[in-house]
């Protein structure tokens, strides 16, 4: 059966997945790229270290999201949501990065994954080492697709 996922299934997706797929588009170009993440019910909550997505969103903060599990062709989720990037700073960051490492501190694994002490300026970076910037994607849309055997 083929189906549709209403929005209470969409959000228990959501907060299930810890990985998904980040769209941004800047410069007539388009960047897709895997992200941990966390869901709070309303915005999707991830960190980086500088880089092209950043400078993407930062240059046209509409984006799109995605997460799948898949079992098998038969046996599949699928979520996507459309939202606005905002870049955290402060206490809104330090919130928004205890909730990340609350959800994905069990399963870390590769260095790019371990979060880090949220920063806010490139000097702060170049006298202290990476820190991460913790940023938001406020959910504006969403939809949801199934199929199960």
């Amino acid at each position: 059966m083929l189906g549709k996922l209403n929005d209470k299934q969409i959000d228990t997706f959501l907060f299930s997945q810890v990985l998904g797929r980040l769209g941004c588009y800047a410069d007539n170009r388009t960047y897709v790229v895997p992200v941990t993440y966390v869901y709070d019910g309303k915005h999707i909550i991830c960190h980086s270290r500088e880089g092209m997505k950043l400078e993407m969103m930062r240059k046209n903060p509409e984006v799109c999201f995605e997460t799948d599990v898949m079992e098998n062709m038969a046996n599949w989720q699928s979520v996507i949501v459309w939202g606005t990037f905002k870049e955290l700073t402060g206490q809104e960051a330090k919130v928004a990065m205890e909730k990340l490492i609350d959800r994905v501190k069990p399963m870390l694994t590769s260095e790019t994954a371990h979060p880090q002490e949220p920063g806010e300026s490139h000097d702060r970076r170049e006298n202290i080492g990476f820190t991460a910037i913790v940023y938001e994607i406020e959910v504006k849309e969403k939809t949801g697709r199934f199929e199960k055997r």
